[in-house]
């Protein structure tokens, strides 16, 4: 590819020398039906966009009781693995390189959602604000149960296994999702976590967890095959915003020299106050790849990267309408509007059938 722009030199990403860097974002589609597990209309649809330097797959449940969301997708079955083998076949033979990130919703859940039925597990009983997405329209959150410490282990462990499902399913790597409320970050925020054990109070103690997670999928692959996705200025779901600049420091710090493949950061210090942005400080503490990501443009990425505020630009609705995104921007081509009506859906419509650049 033609070098237009810092956004178009090539980076080392782990083990992997990527030719550009435009990353797609993790997006849920509900598109894998009520088995949860990925199709040939899936594989279609990630291979369609293999011209990204690096697909971060959506968000994918480590097991049956981190669902949260109706047909997204999970890793905890043999079927759902060989599901995503056909994804990641699809984008290899496109010529394309796939990590997929690994969820947990925690309290962002509903008791339909549970395999048992009952209230969802959260570091502490503090109910979401608002209302949850369903096929069936909004309903009201429910009070989550306090996860016990010996569920926590477990949910660790889980990672880890995930992780390794991930490995046999044919991904690059994977990107543990720290971000958007869910459990790893409700256990950062004192908001969200108000224990008073090993998991809870100090920066330290609500980090725990969050560093627990990395060092499971650590463990079940190598650090240049993990990633992770915060996002410091979340406020979805009643989200805390207490601490944030001390908790993203010790974040940030204690992931340097670990190895891992890239510190995935959900904020675009253009949209933020100076003194509000903690995208500078997390590139000055962190030491590895770093990818921005949160209503980015071209022209905007590009100058955060030739700032020096992140090495890599993930975009996500801008690649659901433009699946040669990438081809486009170096092109300096029109991009295609998205339909926000089809963001969600069980079909091809909104999916798979918008055109590339060529058509």
């Amino acid at each position: 590819m033609t070098t237009t722009s810092d956004l178009f030199s090539p980076i080392q990403l782990g083990p992997f020398e990527l030719p550009h860097r435009v990353a797609m974002a993790p997006l849920t589609r509900t598109r894998t039906g009520p088995t949860r597990t990925p199709g040939e209309m899936n594989a279609r649809y990630y291979a369609q966009r293999a011209s990204a330097a690096l697909i971060i797959a959506e968000a994918t449940s480590i097991s049956p009781e981190a669902n949260g969301y109706p047909e997204t997708p999970g890793i905890y079955t043999d079927e759902q693995v060989a599901g995503w083998k056909l994804v990641t076949d699809a984008v290899h033979e496109a010529g394309g390189r796939i990590f997929l990130q690994l969820w947990h919703v925690g309290r962002i859940s509903l008791p339909c959602y549970q395999p048992d039925g009952r209230a969802p597990g959260a570091p502490s009983p503090i109910k979401p604000e608002g209302e949850h997405f369903t096929f069936e329209g909004r309903v009201p959150f429910v009070t989550p149960r306090e996860l016990t410490e010996a569920e926590i282990a477990e949910i660790v462990n889980d990672f880890g296994e995930a992780t390794r499902r991930a490995r046999e399913a044919g991904f690059d790597g994977v990107e543990l999702h720290g971000a958007n409320t869910y459990l790893i970050e409700q256990f950062l925020h004192p908001g969200t976590n108000q224990r008073t054990d090993g998991y809870g109070g100090s920066v330290e103690a609500r980090a725990r967890f969050l560093f627990e997670v990395v060092q499971a999928a650590c463990d079940a692959w190598s650090p240049e095959h993990v990633g992770l996705r915060v996002s410091p200025q979340s406020r979805y779901f009643g989200g805390s915003q207490e601490l944030r600049e001390e908790t993203y420091a010790h974040v940030a710090d204690g992931l340097s020299g670990k190895g891992l493949a890239y510190l995935h950061v959900l904020e675009n210090t253009h949209q933020l106050e100076e003194d509000v942005a903690l995208l500078p400080m997390i590139r000055a503490r962190f030491d590895g790849v770093l990818i921005a990501n949160s209503e980015y443009d071209k022209e905007i990425g590009e100058r955060a990267v030739r700032q020096g505020l992140a090495d890599m630009i993930a975009y996500g609705k801008l690649f659901i309408s433009n699946p040669d995104l990438p081809l486009r921007f170096e092109a300096d081509a029109p991009l295609a509007e998205w339909d926000r009506a089809t963001f969600y859906g069980t079909t091809e419509v909104g999916y798979t059938d918008y055109p590339m650049m060529s058509e």
